[in-house]
C-alpha cells in the first residue's frame, strides 16, 4: 500500500528511527532529483555521484531540517550542492556529448513515438545533436548560473522556489538566469535562430533550447 505520510512526516519519522522512511521520500521524488543533477552535472555518471552525496547528505543532515522551507525543496538544495560541490572540486567544463542521450535510464534506445510510430533516423540523429550542444553550452557557463538556468528554465521551477534551493535572493537569481542566458544566446545561436517564435507571437524571451522531449523516466539507486 502507497504510504500516505507527508513528506515531513516521512522526514521526522526517520529521524525518530523509522528505517524505511527515507527511501519513501526518496523514492516519492526521486525522478525530479535526478533529472536536476543529470542537467547540472552534465552525463549520467557524475549526476548519479552528485545524487547519491547529496542523498547521504540529506539522511545524515534530517535531523537538521527546521522547516523554513518545503522538504521537497530542501531535498533540491541538498542535491544541487552536492553537484555544485563535486562540479567546484574537479573543476569540471565538459565539452564531450553525452553518451547516447538524457534517457539513459529511460526508454534508451527506443526509435518509436508514444504513439508507436518509428521515428526518423535523421530526426533522432538532430535531436541528439541538439542535447549535445545545449548541454555542452551549460557546461561552459560558471556553476551557479549554470544551477539556476537548469532549474528555472528547463526544470520550470518558480524563481523564488529556486531562491530557496540556492539559498539566495531572488534578484540574484533573475541576475544569473539573464547573465547565463546571454552566454548561451551567443554559443547556441544557431539553434535559438531555429527555435525563434513566429514574429506575430509578442513577448518571447529566448530560452534555452529543449534538451529532450522527454523527461529522464527513472533515477539509478541510490545505494546506502
Amino acid at each position: 500500500m502507497p504510504d500516505e505520510r507527508s513528506d515531513i512526516e516521512l522526514l521526522r519519522a526517520h529521524v525518530e528511527g523509522d528505517h524505511a522512511a527515507f527511501g519513501e521520500l526518496f523514492a516519492r521524488h526521486r525522478d525530479r532529483l535526478w533529472a536536476v543533477a543529470l542537467r547540472t552535472m552534465g552525463n549520467p555518471e557524475d549526476a548519479a555521484d552528485g545524487l547519491q552525496d547529496g542523498m547521504v547528505a540529506a539522511f545524515r543532515r534530517a535531523g537538521s531540517f527546521r522547516g523554513e522551507a518545503a522538504v521537497t525543496t530542501w531535498l533540491h538544495r541538498v542535491v544541487v550542492n552536492a553537484c555544485l560541490d563535486r562540479i567546484r572540486a574537479a573543476k569540471v567544463r565538459r565539452a564531450e556529448a553525452l553518451p547516447e542521450d538524457l534517457e539513459e535510464y529511460g526508454d534508451r534506445g527506443s526509435t518509436t513515438t508514444a504513439t508507436g510510430e518509428a521515428e526518423d533516423p535523421a530526426d533522432l540523429s538532430e535531436q541528439a545533436e541538439r542535447r549535445r550542444q545545449v548541454l555542452d553550452a551549460l557546461a561552459t557557463l560558471p556553476e551557479e548560473q549554470r544551477a539556476a538556468l537548469v532549474l528555472v528554465d528547463m526544470e520550470g521551477y518558480p524563481v523564488a522556489e529556486v531562491a530557496l534551493i540556492l539559498d539566495c535572493p531572488v534578484g540574484t537569481v533573475k541576475s544569473r538566469c539573464s547573465r547565463g542566458r546571454a552566454r548561451l544566446a551567443e554559443l547556441l545561436a544557431g539553434l535559438l535562430t531555429e527555435d525563434a517564435p513566429e514574429p506575430s507571437a509578442p513577448g518571447n524571451r529566448p530560452v534555452v533550447p529543449p534538451v529532450s522531449s522527454t523527461q529522464p523516466s527513472r533515477a539509478p539507486p541510490v545505494e546506502g
